[in-house]
């Protein structure tokens, strides 16, 4: 199947699984899991990863094709872009989803430039994801009052028009064992307050059972980034045991090959059909 919008992935499902990929070879393992597991799948680019390749078109570009060249059902998404241009030429290049991350302004402005990008991004017919309440990896989510409120969250719904939130559950970035606590009770306070589906940033952070409750609860979008990165890295490292390789395909090679096995993996697991 071709690149599909999040409405179509989304569609008789109660989550997808979202997976960031810094580099083409990661890429070509997430999709190559969901093709495995027959299974939408969101392969996602940040900001951070744009910043590390020097510009969007040449790596967005090759996400799109690998995209189109999938048998199954792919979404791709622009993460955590806190650049509005950014945004815009994500969305001009033909990314089906953006998130605009304005969570580090305050309220009044984070909700005046959310609903600018929404406008510009529903003209396009493109899926516009926002944050709300900081969600941690550098401050810290488990901190007191680093939290979404719920009548806050409805608010910024109805004045942006967005079509899914990021929201401060308990998750935390770039966590590298699988051991955050959500708050299960937040989460469903927060999709019956919005009608909004949730999205849960940190998921790395999050054991497999843990995500499942999060979904009965109310997330349908489950990001994966550091989870990913660590099962590309350990399989290159063990290949790179043997001194004597050269050739980069050797050891990226079972690297593409564990992302690939995880992704179908977790997508079995967390998002069945």
């Amino acid at each position: 199947m071709p690149l599909v919008p999040m409405s179509e992935a989304l569609a008789g499902r109660r989550a997808v699984c979202a997976f960031n990929a810094v580099q083409l070879e990661v890429a070509e393992g997430i999709v190559a899991g969901a093709e495995a597991a027959r299974t939408p799948v969101v392969l996602q680019l940040s900001e951070n990863a744009v910043r590390f390749h020097g510009a969007l078109a040449p790596i967005g570009e090759a996400f799109l094709a690998l995209a189109r060249s999938s048998s199954a059902p792919v979404v791709v998404h622009l993460d955590h872009a806190t650049e509005e241009s950014l945004v815009d030429e994500a969305i001009a290049l033909g990314f089906a989803s953006v998130m605009y991350d304005g969570a580090h302004h305050e309220y009044a402005d984070n909700a005046a430039r959310t609903a600018a990008v929404v406008r510009r991004g529903h003209a396009a017919g493109v899926w516009v994801e926002a944050e709300l309440g900081r969600i941690g990896g550098k401050e810290g989510a488990h901190t007191p009052g680093v939290r979404t409120d719920p009548a806050e969250a409805a608010q910024f719904a109805g004045e942006t028009g967005v079509d899914a939130l990021a929201v401060a559950v308990g998750s935390e970035h770039a966590m590298r064992e699988r051991t955050a606590s959500l708050d299960l009770g937040l989460i469903a306070r927060i999709a019956a307050s919005t009608g909004l589906p949730l999205v849960l940033h940190g998921s790395s952070g999050v054991a497999d059972a843990a995500i499942v409750d999060a979904i009965a609860a109310g997330m349908r979008k489950i990001n994966i980034g550091t989870h990913v990165g660590r099962v590309f890295t350990d399989a290159v490292r063990g290949a790179l045991a043997d001194e004597s390789l050269i050739d980069p395909r050797r050891f990226i090679t079972p690297g593409r090959a564990a992302v690939a096995a995880e992704v179908e993996r977790m997508l079995r697991t967390l998002t069945p059909a």
